[in-house]
């Protein structure tokens, strides 16, 4: 089944020297965009982390700080990732909790302001555990009846990852071959930041997830004690919760003006 496109959607994946968003770095990113017609176009990228990549990394994904010695860094990249993405949604394996957080870090490092805003997100990884609870290459192997070859090669997990989503369409009667939908059957929790940590409780209200804080209002809190904003801004929190945190407390000053 072909996917039904109201706008661009671009599937992509990223090699990393580790899991925190907050401070590791990107080593290869392949994207695959999808247009509405049916046309497709696709990258793919070695970054200079400019940082060593720990070893137990390098054996995951086989890129090693030799191989992207010479390669551009992602501050230089910055510009052709965001032209590739800026008018599509986006789609991944498990790149609600991992890629699109850390893709959008690795943005603002580089001072491009990019946000969800205006786009929805498509987690393949979270239809097919909730539909079967597999690993990406097991995945591959049951929706498409193809054995993956070059696992953790962000080009190879990329187009998997397309073909899942189509092959999951043709399988469940019940998925709606629609972005939107798709984003909202995929989103795990109301997240307000890509990280968790600010959440919307069932009122809609954002609200801290984590610490001595957390259930609580985040207006109250920042109303209450002002230091716990400062505490977050110079702490190693990822750059786009502490501008979700920010755009909070800025719309609070703006309603007593």
């Amino acid at each position: 089944m072909e996917l039904k496109l109201n706008r661009p959607i671009c599937f992509f994946d990223l090699e990393t020297t580790g899991i925190d968003v907050a401070k590791d770095k990107i080593v290869e990113i392949a994207i695959l965009k999808v247009h509405p017609n049916g046309n497709k176009e696709s990258r793919t990228w070695l970054v200079n982390p400019e940082r060593p990549i720990p070893p137990q990394s390098t054996a995951i994904h086989g890129i090693s700080d030799e191989k992207v010695a010479n390669e551009p860094t992602f501050k230089e990249l910055a510009p052709h990732v965001y032209n590739m993405i800026k008018d599509s949604d986006l789609a991944g394996f498990n790149s609600d909790r991992f890629d699109i957080p850390l893709l959008v870090e690795e943005l603002l490092r580089a001072g491009v302001d990019f946000d969800m805003g205006n786009r929805v997100s498509v987690d393949v990884q979270t239809i097919f555990h909730k539909k079967e609870e597999r690993t990406l290459s097991a995945a591959y192997k049951f929706y498409c009846n193809e054995t993956l070859e070059n696992a953790h090669s962000a080009s190879a997990d990329t187009n998997a990852t397309y073909e899942i989503l189509k092959a999951q369409l043709d399988r469940y009667e019940d998925l709606e071959n629609d972005m939107k939908l798709l984003s909202e059957f995929t989103t795990r929790k109301k997240s307000v930041d890509f990280a968790g940590f600010i959440a919307l409780n069932e009122e809609g209200q954002e609200m801290f997830t984590f610490g001595k804080h957390k259930g609580a209002l985040v207006e109250d809190v920042l109303e209450n004690e002002p230091g716990y904003y400062g505490w977050i801004q110079n702490a190693d929190f990822p750059l786009y919760t502490k501008k979700v945190l920010t755009a909070i407390k800025l719309r609070k000053l703006n309603t007593k003006l």
